[in-house]
């Protein structure tokens, strides 16, 4: 949570390099817009929020905190509490105010409590798997003391600080201080905070795992209650400054953006199979990472989205906008998915990297009684951009013999041995625009020389490997290896010509124009999403009947998209999101030839398989 806890001797940035606070060669969002545009893929799209919005510095953080007499200031786990209490200090002492502040973290249960009540959802010690949590982010602390608690009349100020601040009850201005997941896994990766009501960081791997099935469930729940309400947002992934708008104005931008065209803030992270397709094309991006394996287009738990003002920008996470906003976005899909963003654009680049592991994703009984995720992880690869002889592995040899298979795959991992993967796993040579299916519990991976655009379900992180062709991480160890979830998941009917039958989609014109059509690539049965591919010389206006598209150019230099007297432009492979609110939007190809857009959206009719 912190890297030093509030009430000890303060350690502030002042003393320690920011290099140490987060381990990775990647930028940290600028706070105000770069001067200048490159050109081409943009890795900061920010929308503005109108002039005089978006505020910079402690200095006018703690004119406004000053005027409040008692502030909440609560927040997302990760943050760096001691340099915000200490940033503010220093300001409001310049302001001739005396501050009674009091920390969380002081009310926290004792460690061992709150380990043997987060121990349940965490698996088992070698699983990077847990389940997600039932607790609240009340269960962490003391509530009786925290009531006993009270302001002192006699400061100028008085600040409760930490997460879950607002449990105290008192009647207060509330900051709420938001952290981008990226920026948190990045100081994660580097020991620089730990997780809820831990003392010390541990390995990156576990402090993930509880991340992701308890810390970051607990505090997504807490913000929703707070973010209808909170007088202040701020910014807090800043090593030495900070950002801050007025909850309301935050609010109505959010709500301005689910009745508008979006595009999320992506974030990029190496991976010991990566390539450079994203470094050669994306030229916005640190050249130095030795390659990039993801971009993470639009993941909703992990993306963010950004806000500029007068040239200074805000960024929040993508739930703020579903909380906010959540109906507009997803319109009559809304019911279904509630606020969960139900559909997830990435880069998988392979471009003079290695082949993905051999894998499958969970079924969805399996993921929600397993996991306690509401959809599952099913996927498609759209090949944006392929090398010669480059290819996809998947679905079974018609010979599949599933006791050779696993007994070949336990004999790897135990004695490091290769796999012959052809003889039990196909491949199909991978071309510009083909879409493979990749529905639950089908056996796949990319091969070298691949920019895939992977098209799924949200859910992320549940990928079975049963083979990892012999290779290391980036920190020279063995990925997981998880045979036993793999075998209760496969489906071993997917082999011989029903693969190329029925995994690999079928494009045919469904609907034309003079200068337009519009193409349908066919995704599988079980897939609750399908795509369309809309290819155009000049403009074409596509209605959304209520329903949410996620969009990306991936064919052309740029297009915009025209909603009323609104326009705004997308360069290549930028992607996009239109709003169910939108009735309509018109796609206007900016540059020569033909402009060629994927569309994903939820389908009407889609059943009940699994």
């Amino acid at each position: 949570m912190e890297m030093k806890e509030i009430g000890e001797e303060p350690e502030t940035l002042a003393s320690k390099h920011a290099a140490t606070l987060r381990n990775t060669k990647q930028d940290i969002l600028p706070a105000e817009v770069r001067a200048g545009d490159v050109g081409g893929y943009r890795i900061y799209p920010a929308h503005p929020l109108g002039d005089g919005k978006i505020h910079a510095g402690y200095d006018t953080l703690a004119q406004w905190v000053v005027e409040q007499k008692t502030v909440i200031i609560d927040g997302y786990v990760g943050n760096f509490w001691n340099d915000l209490s200490a940033g503010l200090t220093t300001e409001l002492e310049r302001l001739g105010a005396q501050v009674n502040w009091f920390t969380m973290h002081d009310f926290l249960k004792p460690e061992a409590e709150i380990d043997r009540l987060v121990n349940p959802f965490l698996g088992n010690e070698d699983s990077v798997w847990g389940t997600k949590t039932s607790l609240t982010l009340a269960d962490f602390y003391q509530l009786e003391a925290i009531a006993g608690i009270e302001p002192d009349s006699t400061y100028t100020v008085n600040v409760l600080i930490g997460p879950g601040a607002a449990l105290c009850g008192w009647e207060a201005s509330t900051v709420y201080v938001d952290l981008p997941k990226n920026e948190l896994q990045h100081r994660m990766n580097a020991g620089s905070i730990t997780n809820l009501g831990k003392a010390t960081p541990e390995k990156a791997t576990a402090m993930y795992k509880r991340f992701y099935f308890v810390d970051w469930v607990v505090c997504n729940q807490h913000k929703e209650s707070l973010l209808h309400r909170a007088d202040v947002v701020v910014d807090g992934q800043g090593v030495d400054w900070i950002t801050w708008a007025y909850g309301s104005d935050i609010r109505s931008g959010l709500t301005a953006l689910s009745q508008s065209v979006f595009r999320p803030r992506p974030w990029f992270t190496p991976g010991s199979w990566g390539g450079q397709w994203i470094k050669d094309h994306f030229q916005q991006v640190n050249q130095e990472e030795p390659n990039y394996a993801w971009s993470f287009e639009l993941i909703a738990p992990e993306n963010g989205l950004v806000f500029e003002s007068d040239g200074i920008q805000l960024e929040v996470s993508f739930d703020c906008l579903m909380s906010i906003a959540g109906a507009k976005v997803l319109g009559k899909h809304h019911k279904r998915f509630g606020n969960e963003f139900p559909i997830r654009f990435d880069f998988l680049d392979t471009f003079e990297g290695g082949n993905l592991s051999i894998q499958c994703h969970p079924s969805l009984p399996y993921i929600r009684e397993n996991f306690g995720e509401t959809i599952t992880q099913d996927e498609t690869y759209y090949m944006l951009d392929c090398a010669p002889n480059a290819k996809v592995y998947l679905g079974f040899q018609d010979d599949i013999d599933p006791v050779a298979f696993r007994q070949e795959l336990e004999n790897s991992l135990e004695n490091n041995n290769e796999v012959a993967i052809d003889n039990y796993v196909q491949s199909f040579p991978a071309t510009k625009h083909d879409l493979f299916l990749i529905p639950n519990g089908t056996v796949h991976s990319s091969g070298k020389g691949n920019l895939v655009l992977e098209i799924s379900a949200t859910p992320y992180i549940f990928t079975f490997k049963m083979y990892d062709w012999l290779s290391k991480d980036l920190n020279g160890e063995s990925r997981p290896i998880n045979i036993e979830h793999a075998f209760n998941n496969l489906r071993f009917d997917r082999k011989g010509q029903r693969v190329p039958q029925e995994l690999i989609s079928k494009p045919y014109v469904f609907e034309e124009g003079a200068d337009w059509k519009t193409v349908h690539l066919p995704t599988h049965d079980v897939h609750f999403y399908d795509v369309h591919r809309i290819e155009f010389e000049g403009e074409v206006t596509v209605q959304t009947q209520q329903a949410f598209h996620v969009m990306m150019l991936v064919e052309g230099t740029e297009v915009s998209v025209r909603i009323g007297n609104e326009e705004k432009s997308f360069r290549y492979a930028e992607t996009f999101v239109i709003p169910a609110a939108v009735s309509e939007y018109t796609l206007a190809n900016m540059g020569g030839g033909t402009a060629k857009v994927v569309k994903a959206f939820v389908k009407d009719d889609y059943g009940t398989a699994t």
